[in-house]
């Protein structure tokens, strides 16, 4: 069974928790953009890329992500539901929310925002992940180009990935700083705890009828 594919089980749930998944992520983004304290590595980008163009940093962002999926074609990726859902709507939650987010805060009301803003994120990220509707653009790319390249750990890949990023963001203008430490300090750790939590499991394979998978012998001594 496919599971990023296959919507004949809990689809309600898993719909419902893929967006909501994507609304707080465009939301905890913005969060941390109004800290201006420091961004995690695609947003210094995506910051950086609206700074010189002129475009709202969604839009950036929703640009990022379709140049990001071209990236798949070579490595022969299959994006799911969840992979173009997300260059859409986190995008669009984004730019709406910093819209409502007011600017030139207090401190300790930025430092309030960078904190919410980071756990959100791995929250987030769990939620949309344990949809089963497949990764992101940026995840997918990452996790593709290492399995292309056999003895390459993802995170190595991600690391030289984001690193590349980051320094092109910033030198685009895009905010580096404390957040952005934060963030690479704390979002593994949130995204494991969360991410087992919101999966949602497959249902069992049957074990009886026609479709059983056949037991097989187990060899004597």
């Amino acid at each position: 069974m496919a599971a990023t594919g296959n919507f004949r089980y809990r689809p309600v749930r898993r719909l419902t928790q893929l967006y909501l998944g994507l609304v707080l992520y465009g939301t905890s983004m913005a969060m941390m953009l109004r800290s201006d304290l420091g961004l995690n590595p695609w947003d210094v980008f995506h910051q950086g890329l609206s700074r010189v163009s002129g475009m709202s940093i969604g839009t950036a962002t929703i640009v990022t992500g379709v140049a990001v999926l071209l990236l798949w074609i070579p490595l022969r990726l299959r994006p799911g539901l969840g992979t173009v859902s997300n260059v859409l709507v986190i995008g669009l939650v984004v730019d709406g929310a910093l819209a409502l987010i007011p600017t030139d805060l207090p401190l300790a009301v930025r430092i309030g925002l960078l904190v919410t803003g980071i756990v959100g994120n791995g929250l987030a990220t769990g939620l949309y992940l344990g949809a089963r509707f497949g990764p992101g653009p940026r995840d997918g790319l990452m996790t593709g180009y290492a399995a292309r390249r056999p003895g390459r750990s993802v995170r190595l890949v991600r690391t030289v990935i984001e690193i590349a990023v980051l320094a092109l963001g910033w030198l685009l203008g895009g905010t580096v700083g404390l957040g952005t430490v934060a963030y690479a300090l704390a979002i593994g750790p949130l995204a494991q705890f969360f991410i087992p939590i919101c999966t949602v499991a497959p249902p069992p394979e049957p074990t009886t009828g026609p479709t059983a998978q056949p037991e097989r012998a187990v060899p004597a001594g």
